[in-house]
């Protein structure tokens, strides 16, 4: 059956769709914009004693991270959507993460890494 009605919206529903939106805290936290999701980070420092995490989503307070068999190290971390600076820290040394995103500088004029989360 073929029908060449569309429907449009009233204004009064324009309206309450709004309305709803805007007044319902829960509704808002369904976005993208506000939703967390599990990003995974990997260090490649097989003869490392210690690896730490350090980013802009942990307030820049270092934590460890797993070492596995083969030398890699990794941490899991919830994240909001945006760009994230973050860094290795090797036994006690910043590192950048080759399979960043990309580059920049913090407020002291050192590399951090950059990820993007979508």
């Amino acid at each position: 059956m073929k029908t060449s009605l569309k429907w449009k919206e009233s204004p009064y529903e324009k309206l309450h769709f709004m309305n709803i939106t805007q007044n319902n805290p829960g509704y808002a936290s369904c976005s993208a914009k506000n939703s967390r999701k599990p990003v995974n980070f990997y260090c490649a420092a097989p003869h490392a004693i210690s690896v730490e995490l350090a980013g802009d989503f942990n307030h820049w307070h270092p934590f460890p991270m797993q070492r596995s068999v083969d030398g890699w190290w990794l941490a899991q971390v919830e994240l909001g959507h945006g760009h994230h600076q973050y860094r290795f820290l090797v036994d006690g040394k910043p590192m950048l993460d080759p399979h960043a995103t990309g580059v920049a500088r913090d407020e002291h004029d050192e590399q951090i890494s950059l990820i993007a989360v979508s």
